[in-house]
């Protein structure tokens, strides 16, 4: 962990965990990667963080946090918070008990993504670069005058809908800004060609579609 208040520093990722050893075996597995790992056990230090550091990316927030560890509600509260901040952060929730519903209802207070414990390192990964990907895009789309990414899938209809919906809003818009160009989409997205013909499909995106 470090203390580097250099808001140069790009994707900053913030770990709220009451559970010191999750914690550090979250930040050793984030660090790995390379990124600038920030650390809270609540709610306050989390929102403190934020205040200090204005260029995190994505938070990992577990839901069951002090000084209600048992239930949602405080790191529920924690996402309603960070949503208000002007930071604006992709928010990675960590769900124990009941994972479905908990999933759900973070989804609806503005998480993106969750991670059911105990998470394996190579979902945590895949999760924050997911996260990592949309922040960078909408930062991007941002500075072009263009307005948040929005989800519209219904909640009610899992976190299944709600996922492909981001992803196909992504896809379609990568593929507009390049023009169809499905070389330069990969590139952008940091995946294969294979890949982006796979969601042209899945999507059933047209070139004429743009």
């Amino acid at each position: 962990m470090t203390d580097n208040k250099n808001t140069d520093l790009p994707e900053q990722v913030l770990l709220v965990e009451d559970d010191t050893a999750l914690r550090t075996l979250l930040a050793g597995i984030i660090g790995s990667r390379g990124y600038h790992i920030l650390q809270a056990e609540k709610r306050n230090e989390a929102l403190e963080m934020l205040d200090d550091f204005p260029c995190v990316a994505v938070v990992v927030c577990d839901l069951g946090l002090p000084p209600q560890p048992h239930t949602t509600a405080e790191g529920l509260a924690t996402i309603r918070d960070i949503q208000n901040h002007v930071a604006n952060p992709k928010i990675i929730v960590l769900t124990g008990q009941d994972q479905e519903n908990s999933a759900l209802e973070a989804i609806r207070e503005g998480a993106f993504d969750f991670l059911a414990k105990p998470a394996q390192a190579d979902q945590i990964i895949s999760a924050l670069e997911r996260a990592l990907l949309f922040h960078r895009k909408e930062r991007d789309m941002a500075a072009d005058g263009v307005t948040r990414l929005q989800i519209n899938a219904k909640v009610a209809d899992g976190l299944k809908a709600v996922r492909e919906d981001a992803e196909e809003k992504l896809i379609r818009q990568v593929l507009k800004d390049t023009g169809f160009n499905v070389y330069q989409s990969a590139a952008q997205l940091g995946v294969k060609r294979e890949s982006i013909y796979y969601f042209m499909k899945k999507f059933g995106i047209q070139r004429d579609d743009g």
